[in-house]
């Protein structure tokens, strides 16, 4: 089958025609502003080049990275396997391990960066944690690589957050195709109804709203005002309490999220203070909450993440869509209805000099055998 391609970067990005549909107005209101200015000014620990192309007219953004050492893992593959996973070996609780896996880390992110492991071209890539897909298949994946492969022929190419239970016929496909299927995390996906138990608990967890004196914010009852509170609240604890890798979403971010409704904000408020804050966006289907974060100097037993969650699942539920709920507390997901799955992120390499190539399949073959049992063991 043949397709039409076209690049559009900063400089001709107002010829592009975009598609008067939800997934084509969403995309424009998203990635303007980001090329208008730039990723570092809505993100402040990214730095990178920002694209669009259209594969018949559909926008996919891309974004475009050298080095970068220091990005989020949103942006910068050496942080999510070397950095991140650096960080995650404490979880390990086992020294003599962690010792072992640190020093085996450390000589993998030396051949890393020799064999310019940063220089890749990620596709679908929205600088978030899960990176939910417009209405594509496979053939169209593969489109894209090929085309991609020739506009970039020193980059590796890359898609991520994909996992069998979502979308098994493209992963199939890119597989076929010549990608490297390299394990990133386990996630969490929750689709209704769920259990008697997780029902249970559930009714127990939104019970703690009015316990505790707290009322829901909508989306349109957050005020310019609320916009500080908000990234500290995020910032409390994706980036205090679990990890500075982590993408630092800036104010204006969050000005962009509010009035261009680029996310879907909700919000726990009790006595004019904003407690808990959670922020979300919906595709084909699906429903992720990229933002989310609460006080975390107020004691445990307040149950704040308990009480976000609820409202999160409250909403999936009413809409019907399926709610992936990214990484991490993996008991209590599953104690809520949510089954565990394997994220990986499809790598093209074919056309990369020989040690690029050799690292992304050490990489591949380290992770299968080790990381991904680790993973499951642990229920991370």
């Amino acid at each position: 089958m043949s397709y039409t391609f076209k690049r559009y970067d900063r400089h001709n990005i107002g010829e592009l025609d975009w598609p008067d549909t939800e997934y084509g107005c969403y995309a424009k209101r998203y990635f303007l502003p980001f090329m208008e200015q730039t990723a570092e000014h809505f993100i402040g620990n990214v730095r990178t080049r920002i694209e669009v192309v259209t594969i018949d007219g559909l926008p996919v953004p891309i974004t475009i990275n050298e080095e970068e050492y220091g990005n989020s893992y949103v942006s910068s593959p050496y942080t999510h396997y070397v950095s991140y996973a650096r960080e995650e070996l404490a979880l390990l609780n086992n020294k003599l391990l962690e010792g072992i896996l640190g020093i085996t880390l450390s000589g993998v992110g030396i051949l890393l960066r020799r064999a310019r492991f940063n220089r890749v071209v990620q596709i679908n890539n929205w600088l978030l944690s899960t990176n939910l897909y417009p209405g594509i298949d496979g053939e169209e994946l593969t489109a894209l690589l090929d085309y991609l492969a020739r506009q970039f022929p020193g980059y590796a190419l890359m898609y991520r957050s994909l996992c069998e239970e979502t979308g098994r016929r493209r992963l199939e496909k890119l597989q076929q195709y010549g990608c490297k299927l390299v394990p990133s995390r386990q996630i969490y996906l929750l689709r209704h109804p769920v259990g008697s138990k997780a029902r249970w608990l559930l009714k127990r967890d939104r019970a703690l709203i009015a316990k505790h004196g707290y009322q829901v914010v909508p989306p349109h009852e957050f005020a310019d005002a609320d916009i500080p509170r908000i990234v500290e609240l995020y910032s409390l604890l994706y980036i205090e309490k679990y990890s500075t890798h982590n993408p630092h979403f800036t104010e204006a971010y969050i000005r962009l999220a509010l009035e261009s409704r680029t996310l879907c904000l909700y919000g726990l408020r009790k006595e004019g203070r904003l407690d808990g804050v959670l922020g979300y966006y919906s595709r084909e289907g699906a429903m992720t909450a990229p933002l989310f974060g609460y006080d975390t100097a107020l004691p445990q037993t307040t149950g704040l993440y308990r009480m976000l969650s609820a409202v999160l699942i409250g909403l999936a539920e009413k809409h019907g869509t399926l709610l992936h709920e990214s990484s991490g507390v993996g008991q209590f997901k599953r104690n809520r209805g949510a089954a565990a799955a394997i994220e990986v992120s499809a790598v093209y390499d074919r056309h990369l000099p020989w040690l690029t190539r050799i690292c992304w399949t050490v990489l591949d073959k380290l992770l299968n055998r080790v990381g991904v049992p680790l993973m499951q063991k642990l229920k991370l």
